[in-house]
């Protein structure tokens, strides 16, 4: 009891009393311990008396934190801490003089950590937040939008057939193949005994998407990037697009698909990962297997029953849905992700890696017209 009284103290003196309280933290203690400093340590200011907080101006780094701290406290802890956070880093004051708003850049870090803060910042910042982070939405979709819609609606125009083509959508590849064997040697061509063409447009629901979306503290950027995707694909008549967001529970965003911001509002970033359960409720969505698309987007950290997740994944393999594991959706760089996890579902015949928002679009149309998407991979993200 002694020496548990004596870690207590350690973690709440910080480490300065190390050596007082004669204690040596665990590994897992020196990360509770980091997370404490980053936000409680003193520090030096100019005036030589000011308190500061550890986590600087890194947007990033106050997003990480913010899932940490759901990770070592418990939630009565963590909303004590959000709030030591909202004002140690100067988020209330940005939102509530327009003047410094003005003056700031926002991001998807920015957006990012304004929603880990949502449940904790006061009523009266809340719609500048949504401002911002509309703005944030607005700029993403002048540069994401149109090209995810050009290549998803280009894809389903040419991912339907059919044998009697007008002259301008023949296929010629595809038509040149199956006819072959009707080269005519007299000639020195090909006559061709029937055509193979794209149809044109069919304005019914041709395929549907799941997006399922990990909204643990670590995957912040991907759940912005996500979202706004989620809202694109929802926005096209002849794709039915479903959004799921999930840590240990799962909650179904499809309804607010028409408004980016209200679902990324509608997101609780950090918290614990239970993909098994996302992918149960995904499955109960599924109703045409060969014509679905399910797109699960997380580091694959499970903290729920692997053995399940595992099987759960193959059965919407074997039922025919094209599962694609997305362990990023960001262009912060390599992400940190459970590479047993995603080597298990590999071996499944799940395509697993990470991609940039850019890509995304592509990746989408390449989905949707039934290709290899990992040979898709290899080939456009080395």
């Amino acid at each position: 009891m002694n020496d548990e009284r004596m870690r207590r103290w350690r973690l709440v003196l910080g480490g300065e009393a190390e050596e007082e309280t004669g204690t040596t933290l665990s590994s897992e203690d020196r990360s509770v311990d980091a997370a404490l400093a980053a936000l409680y340590d003193a520090g030096e200011g100019e005036s030589g008396s000011q308190r500061s907080s550890g986590l600087g101006s890194s947007a990033p780094r106050v997003a990480r934190w913010l899932g940490d701290i759901r990770q070592y406290f418990p939630s009565t802890v963590v909303q004590v801490m959000q709030r030591d956070a909202v004002e140690r880093l100067g988020i209330t004051r940005m939102l509530m003089e327009p003047e410094l708003l003005g003056a700031v850049e926002p991001d998807v870090h920015l957006v990012s950590t304004l929603l880990a803060l949502n449940e904790v910042m006061p009523e009266e910042t809340k719609q500048t937040a949504r401002d911002v982070v509309g703005r944030v939405v607005a700029e993403l979709e002048a540069r994401l939008a149109e090209r995810t819609r050009a290549a998803v609606t280009g894809a389903l125009d040419r991912a339907g057939r059919t044998t009697r083509p007008r002259h301008s959508d023949i296929d010629w590849d595809r038509t040149i193949r199956i006819n072959l064997k009707h080269f005519s040697p007299a000639l020195g061509t090909i006559v061709p005994d029937r055509l193979v063409g794209y149809a044109r447009r069919n304005h019914s629901v041709q395929r549907d998407i799941v997006l399922a979306i990990d909204q643990s503290g670590s995957m912040a950027e991907s759940v912005v990037y996500a979202s706004l995707f989620g809202a694109v694909l929802g926005s096209i008549r002849t794709l039915r697009t479903s959004l799921v967001v999930f840590d240990t529970a799962v909650v179904d965003l499809t309804d607010q698909l028409d408004d980016p911001v209200d679902v990324l509002f509608g997101t609780q970033l950090g918290g614990g990962t239970d993909i098994n359960r996302a992918l149960a409720y995904c499955e109960d969505l599924v109703t045409k297997p060969a014509e679905t698309v399910l797109v699960l987007i997380s580091d694959l950290y499970e903290g729920g029953v692997r053995e399940e997740m595992l099987r759960r994944a193959r059965s919407l393999v074997e039922s025919g849905v094209q599962v694609i594991a997305l362990l990023a959706l960001a262009d912060s760089g390599t992400p940190s992700y459970d590479a047993e996890n995603a080597a298990a579902l590999a071996d499944l015949g799940v395509p697993t890696f990470a991609c940039t928002p850019d890509l995304f679009p592509d990746l989408m149309a390449a989905a949707i017209r039934h290709e290899d998407i990992t040979s898709w991979a290899s080939t456009n993200l080395t």
